[in-house]
């Protein structure tokens, strides 16, 4: 008797053109899932052809309300059991404070982190079952309780923001089965993390794929590292 096939998994990940959202998408294709990964320019050669029609490729700047709608349009008919924002940007001066971050450089980091990642989860969070994951790319940076140094201050700011924004996401929807996670990577070898990091891209992030796979189906927010351990918020 022949094997059942494979059954299908879909998942959205939101700014996939670099980094760590380009490994999410290796990686989730690379364990037979289908992918929708979203660009805001030109999309790289990795994700081109040669993934057997699992991978399909849209573009959106989650920074603009217009284009998520027209996104969420374009896949009306799809379901995800995971939807993922990743996209995500730092002050050009990492330790920027209050005293000398441009009104400017601050709303662009506070729209792109955390209103834009909320965002696309408001808008499709229709399209996933009671089975299925909703999160977003957040940080060990992002937890209060654990900022015993300081820096980073606007980047800590908006992940600290986003974390809470998932939170009451959750909390308004008693009763709803699906998992709600802040993610933290970890410390990446990426172009915001540096060469300074302690951990590759390929040392994260299939962890964080297992970490994400181990707490779907449970209910609430979690704010959960590539070890699949939680942080406090």
């Amino acid at each position: 008797m022949g094997s059942l096939p494979m059954a299908k998994h879909t998942a959205l990940i939101i700014g996939a053109s670099r980094g760590l959202g380009l490994a999410l998408v290796r990686v989730y294709l690379q364990r037979g899932w289908h992918v929708v990964a979203t660009v805001r320019g030109e999309p790289p050669a990795a994700l081109g052809d040669g993934h057997g029609g699992r991978l399909r490729v849209e573009r959106v700047d989650i920074t603009q309300e217009t284009e998520i709608d027209a996104l969420r349009e374009r896949l009306a008919r799809e379901r995800f059991d995971l939807v993922l924002a990743n996209a995500a940007i730092a002050t050009e001066d990492r330790d920027a404070n209050a005293a000398t971050v441009s009104d400017m450089e601050f709303i662009d980091v506070m729209v792109t982190n955390v209103l834009g990642p909320m965002r696309v989860l408001e808008a499709f969070e229709s399209l996933v079952p009671a089975s299925g994951v909703l999160a977003a790319m957040s940080s060990g940076l992002g937890s209060v309780e654990n900022n015993t140094q300081g820096g980073w201050n606007v980047y800590r700011a908006s992940k600290a923001a986003l974390n809470q924004m998932l939170r009451s996401f959750a909390n308004e929807r008693a009763g709803d089965r699906r998992a709600v996670l802040a993610l933290d990577p970890g410390w990446v070898r990426t172009d915001m993390g540096g060469h300074a990091a302690t951990l590759s891209v390929d040392e994260s992030i299939p962890r964080l794929v297992d970490a994400i796979a181990s707490y779907a189906g449970k209910a609430g927010a979690h704010f959960v590292t590539y070890r699949g351990g939680t942080l406090p918020w």
